[in-house]
């Protein structure tokens, strides 16, 4: 197959999608709590529906699976070779918060590897692109695109990011092993993005994410020469089993070290 195909009319689908986000965040909104206790605004939905529409239009052959509309049976998904992966408001707890730092993640899986992965931040209009066969870009309003890799380990601190909103005992523990870092917290998908232009080094993700949450970065960073992987060093996978959450995982550029020597 050939994702970049999609490529443009993706990355333009995710700036709707961050449109109706964004008229929601300059109102007054309210937060319900979903199943899991997680929190949910309008804007959630205003997302998804864009993007669902969009896609369906798109690729009507290809399956659609999203935060909002995850009770889709493995029994069902186990059939999918291909299916479009969506986070429509990636960092709702960013959104709340009114720091800016949410995305809209829309990715393309085939065969359990993300092939296609756009990352649009609303608040600044930066998008983050990658497609296998083109590499991996940032595009910045007004500026256009340009091409973007991770770095190579140096001397001196470990440029770490890590989440704003969750950071528990394990991380502090990897840290303490790990020695000199410097440490960088930001929100949502924006955290492998960071890697993946070589802002950080690593990104130890040891608390709970699901599927949607790294798809679409994940293909981000592999086109920009790094990689995403479980603890044990192997590339994580998608739609494998019943539950879409991840394991504990490491976002890397430079792979001469093994990560997993610091848990």
């Amino acid at each position: 197959m050939n994702p970049c195909k999609y490529l443009d009319p993706v990355r333009s689908l995710a700036k709707q999608a961050g449109e109706r986000i964004l008229a929601v965040y300059n109102t007054d909104f309210s937060v319900e709590e979903k199943d899991d206790n997680s929190p949910l605004t309008a804007a959630d939905m205003a997302s998804h529906t864009a993007i669902v529409a969009g896609l369906e239009a798109l690729t009507p052959e290809i399956p659609v699976l999203s935060e909002e509309s995850a009770k889709i049976p493995y029994a069902e998904r186990s059939g999918w070779e291909t299916y479009w992966l969506i986070d429509p408001l990636d960092g709702t707890k960013e959104f709340i918060k009114r720091n800016g730092e949410f995305t809209v993640n829309i990715a393309l899986i085939h065969a359990g590897v993300p092939v296609l992965g756009v990352v649009y931040v609303p608040v600044s209009g930066v998008t983050y692109a990658g497609c296998e066969g083109r590499g991996a870009l940032k595009e910045l309003p007004g500026v256009g695109e340009q091409p973007i890799q991770v770095r190579k380990l140096e001397e001196g601190p470990v440029a770490v990011v890590g989440s704003r909103s969750h950071q528990g005992d394990s991380l502090k523990a990897f840290l303490a092993k790990l020695g000199a870092h410097e440490m960088v917290s930001m929100g949502s998908s924006l955290k492998i993005c960071l890697v993946a232009e070589g802002v950080a080094d690593v990104y130890p993700r040891l608390g709970p994410t699901s599927e949607w949450d790294t798809a679409a970065a994940h293909c981000v960073v592999n086109q920009a020469g790094g990689h995403l992987t479980g603890l044990d060093m192997q590339p994580l996978r998608y739609n494998t089993k019943d539950s879409l959450l991840n394991p504990f995982f490491f976002v890397f550029g430079d792979d001469s070290r093994d990560w997993s020597q610091y848990l």
